[in-house]
C-alpha cells in the first residue's frame, strides 16, 4: 500500500470527474501486530494488513460518499472507485441540499514520513513476558506502521506515515483488583517498560490491603496523569467545539461570554510539533502547529471547522468536522514528584476514572468513577487502596478556584483505540493536586 499507488489511483478519480464534480479522497491504512495476554500468556497475536478508502462526490451543493478496500493492486482499485462514483452519480442528486458543505479549495500539499525503533515482532513475548510471569498480566500489545491520506479534485494531497506502539496492560490480583497502566511512542525502550512494571508493582502491592470505604463528601485529591487526560477527553464532547457554543452546548459558553475563568495555572493547547498525529483534516486544511485553546485560565480559542465558519461567518482553524481535540496538552506546572504526597496530605490519590458524563455540561459538571489503584492517603502516606467512588464535579472548581498544583511533569495517554483501526496520538497531560473535589457515592 505506497504512496505512489494512492497517488494513480487519485489521477485515475480526477480523470473521470465531470466538470461540475468535486470529490476527496481519504485513507487509513495500518501493518499492524497485535498480541493479547492474559494471565502473562500469549492468547492471541497475529497480524494486520489493511487499507480503507472513503471516497465524498459533491454536485450542486449537495455530496454523499462511499468506503471500499484500497489494495495497492491499481487496476482493481480502479474498477471500485469508478463502480463507488457510478453508484454516487444516481444517489448524489436525488439527496436535499446542504447550504454549508464546504468543497475543497487551497492548494495545501504535505508528506511526513516518521521511522521509528519497534520491537521485532519475534521478539515481543521474550521481551514484555518474563518480567511479569508471576503476575496476572492482562493486555495488548499493538504496533507497526500506520499511514493516513488525503487528495481531492482541486490539487490537495497529503501523506502521513508513522511507526508507533501502544502496551495498554493490567495487573490483577485474586480478588479482581487491578492495576493498569500503558506505554507508547515511536521507539521501544526496555529500561522505560522495566520502570514502567516496577511502578506498577509497587502499587499491585499496595492493593494486597483490604479496600477502605470512604464517606461521600469534598476530599484534597491527587489525579495522576492518566485521570487528568480522561477528564481532558470529556473536552471533545460539547466542549471546545465552536458548533457546540453557537448551538447552545458547550461547557465553555460561559467562558466565552466572559463570566467565568480557569485558574492561571491551567494552559491547554493543540500541539502537532510531536508528529503523532497529521495536522490536515478530511477536507485537506492544514492546522496550525500550534493552536493555544486555553491561556492561563483564558479561553483564546475554540475549535472552529470550516462548515461551522460557513454557517456563522467565522474564521476556520484547521479543526475537524467534528470539531474534537487531535493532539491536546495541558502545560505542566512546579510541584515535583516526590512532593506530590506532601502536598496532598490527607486525602485521596486517583491512578485512573472511568465511566465519565456530563451531569449538566452548560456548568461544566462531569461524573464519573474511581477505577484502578486509587488510595487513602494520610500526612503524606499511602495508607489504604479505595472502595469505588463516583465523583461529581465542575472543571471551573477542579481546574479553577480548587486548582493547587499541577505537577513539573508531563505522560502521554495513549489512544489505544483499535475498533475499525488502530487509532493514533493521545493526550499529554500532568498530574493534579486539587481541593474539595466532591465525591457522591
Amino acid at each position: 500500500m505506497s504512496e505512489t499507488s494512492f497517488s494513480q489511483l487519485v489521477e485515475e478519480i480526477r480523470a473521470q470527474l465531470k466538470p461540475d464534480e468535486q470529490f476527496t479522497l481519504t485513507l487509513d491504512s495500518e501493518q499492524s501486530q497485535f498480541t493479547r495476554f492474559n494471565h502473562a500468556k500469549v492468547r492471541q497475536t497475529g497480524t494486520v494488513n489493511d487499507g480503507s478508502l472513503q471516497l465524498v462526490l459533491m454536485q450542486n451543493q449537495r455530496s454523499s460518499y462511499r468506503e471500499f478496500p484500497f489494495t495497492g493492486d491499481l487496476e482493481f482499485d480502479r474498477q471500485t472507485a469508478e463502480t463507488a462514483i457510478a453508484s454516487l452519480r444516481e444517489e448524489v442528486p436525488q439527496l436535499p441540499e446542504n447550504p454549508y458543505l464546504v468543497l475543497p479549495s487551497g492548494s495545501n500539499t504535505s508528506r511526513e514520513v516518521h521511522s521509528g525503533q519497534l520491537l521485532d515482532p519475534d521478539k515481543v513475548v521474550s521481551t514484555l513476558l518474563p518480567i511479569v510471569s508471576d503476575l496476572d498480566f492482562t493486555g495488548i500489545y499493538a504496533a507497526g506502521s500506520v499511514i493516513r491520506a488525503y487528495a481531492d479534485s482541486v490539487g490537495q494531497q497529503h501523506w502521513f506515515a508513522t511507526d508507533s506502539y501502544s502496551l495498554d496492560y493490567s495487573l490483577f490480583t485474586t480478588d479482581g483488583q487491578a492495576v493498569k497502566g500503558t506505554l507508547a511512542g515511536s521507539d521501544w525502550d526496555d529500561s522505560s517498560y522495566k520502570l514502567k512494571i516496577e511502578e506498577s508493582r509497587s502499587q499491585f502491592a499496595r492493593m494486597a490491603q483490604l479496600p477502605k470505604p470512604i464517606q461521600r463528601g469534598q476530599y484534597r485529591t491527587y489525579l495522576a496523569p492518566a485521570a487528568v487526560a480522561e477528564l481532558m477527553s470529556m473536552l471533545s464532547w460539547g466542549g471546545i467545539s465552536e458548533a457546540s457554543h453557537q448551538q447552545g452546548g458547550s461547557c465553555f459558553s460561559a467562558m466565552r461570554r466572559g463570566e467565568k475563568k480557569l485558574s492561571p495555572k491551567f494552559t491547554l493547547k493543540e500541539d502537532f510539533k510531536s508528529g503523532l498525529v497529521p495536522r490536515f483534516n478530511e477536507l485537506g486544511e492544514v492546522a496550525p502547529l500550534e493552536l493555544s485553546l486555553i491561556e492561563s485560565g483564558e479561553l483564546i480559542n475554540m475549535l472552529t471547522s470550516s462548515a461551522t465558519a460557513k454557517e456563522y461567518g467565522l474564521q476556520a482553524n484547521g479543526a475537524t468536522q467534528g470539531e474534537g481535540l487531535r493532539s491536546p496538552e495541558i502545560l505542566a506546572g512546579d510541584l515535583n514528584h516526590d512532593r506530590i504526597l506532601a502536598t496532598l496530605g490527607t486525602g485521596l490519590y486517583l491512578s485512573n476514572l472511568h465511566y465519565l458524563n456530563w451531569s449538566d455540561r452548560p456548568t461544566g459538571r462531569i461524573t464519573g468513577m474511581t477505577r484502578y489503584a486509587c488510595f487513602w492517603v494520610e500526612n503524606g502516606e499511602i495508607v489504604a487502596p479505595i472502595e469505588n467512588l463516583r465523583f461529581d464535579d465542575s472543571f471551573y472548581q477542579f481546574w479553577g478556584e480548587n486548582l493547587i498544583a499541577l505537577t513539573n511533569f508531563q505522560e502521554f495517554i495513549p489512544d489505544v483505540g483499535t475498533y475499525g483501526h488502530r487509532n493514533l496520538g493521545g493526550v499529554r497531560a500532568p498530574g493534579m493536586v486539587v481541593e474539595n473535589f466532591t465525591y457522591t457515592l
